[in-house]
Order: structure tokens, then C-alpha cells, then sequence
């Protein structure tokens, strides 16, 4: 989550229920996520909530132009996969059309391409090329198995307003597992945004001549989730910066700030990898040799193995 504003400031949750409309099928994915985090902390699982993608800014209340960012969702869908390779029951809440778990190894594939037809007569049958797709047949088969074990629970967002007010709704369903549930908080959220009482109700029009907008900063959710919402829950932000000399202390000023438990911090060129996991105690640089990327090694698994040991030690302490 970018940026950093004083948790002293009572107005971050106030400001969203001001400022930003509840999405009608808020309360629902609540009782979702509910049910989720209760069924699989009653088995014995961890639950970990992990936010993917960018958001949209609309400029528009009738919305034809936006305002949107680079992310394409990769490190949140991959890291899904991580986790739940790790025993964790995932709650994947990810932008509308982003990457998704197991079918990002295929995102650069046109479909058409990989498919083939068998014809017998009457009779057709579809086959799959198998060099367009590698290894779908052992990928296909961890998916299916994570999903009739009913271990990943997907949740659309697209714009700013829907993602703020889901994730609140997340955390408030994930409080009552205490330290059984982890927020990775890997989503590219907007830093700025028109408020709906500001914005125009139709297109802008170009024939009015050069556009000039102002827009307000948008309220951090990292305070709230951290002492109100989910307090007893492992939390790890993260820092994304293109200067690496001011990467580590803007790490360090968020824990100071937000007083969560860790932040991922990486520097944009170099964010595949390697990173930096901060703790108040800690500092853990992760990177990958070339070695591990010929053999198709992500730091995302360094990433969670990381934090899953992170993890455990912290339910230990609360114990």
C-alpha cells in the first residue's frame, strides 16, 4: 500500500464511509469471507488474505475515462499458489480481469492456438497441444485439487470504492480467527481519486481544451485493519519505490506508522528478483541467481516461505 499518513488521524474509516458509496454486494462477500475463515481455522488451517491488482479511478460518475496503474496482479497470483502449497486456505481478493492463480502461467496464450480438433464422424473431439500449454496436465491437476478442497475463495474488485470497502469487509471477517489469519496486501492501490461530489456526471468533453483535475488523497486502510478491524492478525504491506536509497527507511517509516508486522519492500526494476522483507527486528534480502531463474524459480516462493515462518513464530507468541 503506497504511502504513509498518521494513524493518529481518526478519519480514515470515517472519511470512507463519507466519501466513498458501499458496493451492494459488500455485505454478501462478507458473509462469504466469514464463513470461509471459520470453516478452515475450525480445521486447523491458516487463512490468508491477499489483495492483487491495481485499482480504478474513475473521472467520471457515468464512467468513460479512468485513471489506472501498471499492476498486472502477478505477484498476488502467484503468491496464491505459494500459499497454498503451504497448507494456507487463500481468500483472493484480486481486480476484475487481472492474473488468477494457475491460469497466469497461461496469460500470454491465445487459447485458439493451444486447441485442436479431432473429428470422427459425427463426432468431435477437442485436444489439447500440450507445447502451447506445458505442463497443463500437472498445473490442471493442482488446481482441481484446490478446488474441490474449497481452499480458494476468489473475490472481484474494480474500482477504488469496491476495493476499499471489501477490504474492510475482509479484515472484519477474518477478525474472529485472531492470529490464524495473515493480510498480504500486494494490491497497487490508487494514492488519489475525485471524489464522487466532484466528479462530472458525463463524459469530458476535448473540445473544452486542456483538462486540469484535482484530487484528494485517498485514506489509508493500513491504520484501521491493523488496531480496529483485525488486530490480532498478521499483517504485511508493501513498498514499491524506483530510488533504492530511500527504500529500507521508507520500509522502517511504515512499521513505525502502522505498527503491522511486515513490509515487502522492492525497488521497481529489480521487484522479480528481489526483496526485502523488513520486520521491527528483522531485515531479510531475497533474491534469485540465474541459476534459479533458468530453472523457472519465483521470488514470490522465497517471498512466502519467508513469511509463513514469520507467520508461525507470531501465532507462538500470541499463544
Amino acid at each position: 500500500m503506497a504511502g504513509v499518513e498518521s494513524p493518529a488521524s481518526p478519519s480514515a474509516e470515517g472519511r470512507l464511509t463519507a466519501e466513498f458509496a458501499v458496493p451492494s454486494h459488500v455485505e454478501a462477500e462478507r458473509a462469504l469471507m466469514a464463513e470461509f475463515a471459520e470453516r478452515h481455522a475450525s480445521a486447523g488451517r491458516r487463512v490468508v488474505l491477499i489483495t492483487s491488482g491495481g485499482t480504478k479511478v474513475p473521472l467520471e460518475s457515468r464512467t468513460v475515462r479512468f485513471l489506472d496503474n501498471f499492476s498486472s496482479g502477478r505477484r498476488g497470483a502467484s503468491s496464491a499458489e505459494y500459499f497454498l502449497d503451504s497448507g494456507y486456505a487463500v481468500i483472493f481478493l484480486h481486480r476484475h480481469r487481472s492474473l488468477y492463480p494457475y491460469t497466469r502461467l497461461y496469460s500470454g496464450v491465445n487459447l485458439m492456438d493451444a486447441l485442436q480438433m479431432e473429428e470422427d464422424g459425427g463426432s468431435a473431439r477437442v485436444l489439447v497441444d500440450q507445447q502451447v500449454l506445458p505442463n497443463i496436465a500437472s498445473v490442471l491437476k493442482r488446481y482441481r485439487a484446490v478446488k474441490e478442497a474449497g481452499l480458494l475463495l476468489p473475490v472481484e474488485f474494480s474500482t477504488l470504492s469496491e476495493y476499499l470497502h471489501l477490504l474492510k469487509a475482509a479484515a472484519q471477517a477474518l477478525s474472529s480467527i485472531g492470529p490464524k489469519a495473515m493480510f498480504y496486501l500486494a494490491a497497487a492501490v490508487s494514492d488519489f481519486y475525485i471524489p464522487a461530489s466532484e466528479m462530472p456526471e458525463h463524459k469530458i468533453q476535448s473540445s473544452n481544451g486542456p483538462l486540469q483535475i484535482s484530487m484528494k488523497m485517498v485514506p489509508k486502510m493500513l491504520s484501521p485493519l491493523v488496531k480496529d478491524w483485525a488486530p490480532h492478525a498478521f499483517v504485511i504491506s508493501f513498498k514499491l519505490e524506483t530510488d533504492p536509497s530511500i527504500l529500507l527507511e521508507r520500509a522502517r517509516r511504515a512499521l513505525d506508522t502502522y505498527r503491522h508486522q511486515a513490509v515487502v519492500a522492492n525497488i521497481l526494476d529489480t521487484r522479480r528478483g528481489y526483496v526485502v522483507v523488513v520486520t521491527r527486528e528483522t531485515q531479510a534480502e531475497l533474491a534469485l541467481t540465474e541459476e534459479d531463474a533458468r530453472a523457472g524459480v519465483e521470488i514470490e516462493e522465497r517471498i512466502v516461505s519467508n513469511l509463513s515462518a514469520a507467520h508461525s513464530g507470531f501465532i507462538a507468541q500470541q499463544g
